[in-house]
């Protein structure tokens, strides 16, 4: 088990005066058991439950009251009460209602008993299932895919991921773009990362991609009773990864015959999974940032890798130099949009593109990233600063004077003034300070 920086979360969660049972989200996959369990070490006394066990279902059935279920947890394990530490972890409690009903007590009535909760596709059968989670009893957490830094201890280059967090990457830039290339060509499925760090053999991989897939279809039958919708999902995580990083439309999406309501319905299905995420643009140049739902979202997946790997473009991005010349740029705007995600661990986080409310502009920045009350625009681009022309639109209407242009060549800061004559900073950030955009904001803001 690699370290990942969900562990300093939990770290905190459990050293909380208020602490409140705590349920883990992501996508299938994304280690949420396997960080449980190395967490769990920490702990004098680690219960594990799995409540797909009709034996650990039961548990809950049998017993309404928090503290007679505790003793028949603790009977149940072979374990005897202690005043130690304990963590109890309830895995698949999407198969019990009485288990989400109780978490409430464990808050009001056992908070001594620390309690992560998690459940493969949670997201969806919470309301296929109608469960509801006791309202301000509970606390979540995002599991995302690794981030270029865990990626980099994962395959046990701790002493760049230090140069990374430090930002002095810039003595080793070639050596560390060498290494984010592999990054975004394995992506950050642990599953994935683990194989990959045995031999550096991207080839070894395949068994894990095609593992990965053969999950999400098997799971399709979960997320919906309706037939039509499963058919949709179906033929979207087959063909829907060659469409990643682009703007999409419902309608007949690829060649299909499906009109746009039954299309969209099953998307947002997917993203209610956590596989997929559809960015809608916003108009605004300062915060707060609203999406425009009637404009077409952009498609982005759960992970770079995955769309190599399936939308068969892993060559193209094994042999480039430049990943903002593969697949018209889209790859190299995915993996900024993954790295993105990966700076937050709440569940609320959205991602944000710019496009130019007026009639008959084409003008859109990549991303626009909330930051200490401003919307800093990014841009993934390789070129001179004065191609920047959506870039310079932007920087004229935003009450601030910083943007960010994400590009394959080491830290630089340019004053560039628009056309109409504003100054303004543009931060030029290699790929690998993505993932530590905050700490060089808070460096170099004004």
């Amino acid at each position: 088990m690699f370290q990942r920086t969900i562990m300093e979360h939990l770290r905190r969660w459990s050293e909380s005066n208020d602490r409140k049972p705590l349920i883990l989200r992501g996508a299938r996959q994304v280690g949420k058991t396997t960080l449980v369990e190395e967490f769990a070490k920490k702990y004098d006394v680690f219960l594990h439950l799995n409540l797909e066990n009709p034996g650990d279902r039961r548990l809950f059935e049998d017993n309404g009251d928090v503290h007679a279920l505790i003793d028949a947890i603790f009977f149940y394990k072979d374990r005897q009460k202690t005043k130690k530490s304990v963590l109890l972890f309830i895995d698949e409690i999407q198969f019990s209602k009485p288990a989400v009903a109780i978490l409430r007590y464990f808050y009001e009535e056992a908070n001594y008993i620390h309690v992560i909760v998690a459940g493969s596709l949670l997201e969806t059968v919470i309301d296929v299932r109608k469960i509801s989670f006791p309202v301000g009893r509970v606390q979540y957490l995002a599991i995302r895919p690794c981030s270029f830094l865990e990626f980099l201890n994962g395959i046990g280059e701790q002493f760049k991921t230090d140069v990374v967090k430090n930002l002095n990457a810039h003595y080793v830039h070639e050596q560390i773009m060498k290494l984010f290339n592999d990054y975004v060509l394995v992506g950050g499925m642990p599953a994935a990362v683990a194989k990959f760090a045995e031999n550096r053999d991207i080839l070894a991989v395949k068994e894990v991609y095609d593992s990965l897939l053969v999950s999400y279809q098997d799971d399709v039958e979960k997320y919906t009773a309706n037939n039509t919708l499963v058919k949709i999902i179906r033929i979207i995580l087959e063909i829907g990864w060659q469409s990643a990083g682009e703007a999409i439309t419902f309608e007949r999406f690829g060649g299909t015959g499906f009109p746009s309501k039954e299309i969209s319905s099953a998307f947002q299905t997917i993203q209610k999974a956590m596989l997929l995420e559809l960015v809608y643009p916003t108009s605004e140049e300062r915060m707060p940032l609203r999406q425009n739902f009637r404009k077409h979202p952009k498609l982005i997946w759960l992970d770079t890798g995955l769309v190599n790997y399936f939308a068969g473009i892993q060559k193209e991005v094994f042999s480039v130099k430049d990943i903002t010349g593969v697949w018209r740029g889209r790859i190299a705007e995915h993996i900024v949009a993954q790295e993105l995600l990966t700076l937050s661990n709440s569940l609320l986080t959205k991602r944000y593109f710019w496009r130019r409310d007026k009639h008959g502009s084409d003008a859109e920045v990549d991303f626009v990233y909330p930051f200490n009350s401003m919307a800093i625009p990014v841009e993934v681009k390789s070129g001179h600063n004065s191609k920047l022309k959506s870039l310079h639109l932007f920087m004229e209407e935003a009450p601030h004077s910083m943007a960010v242009r994400v590009c394959s060549q080491p830290f630089s800061i340019d004053e560039v003034t628009t056309q109409k004559g504003k100054k303004f900073k543009l931060i030029n950030l290699p790929f690998y300070y993505v993932g530590v955009l905050e700490e060089v904001l808070k460096k170099y803001i004004e």
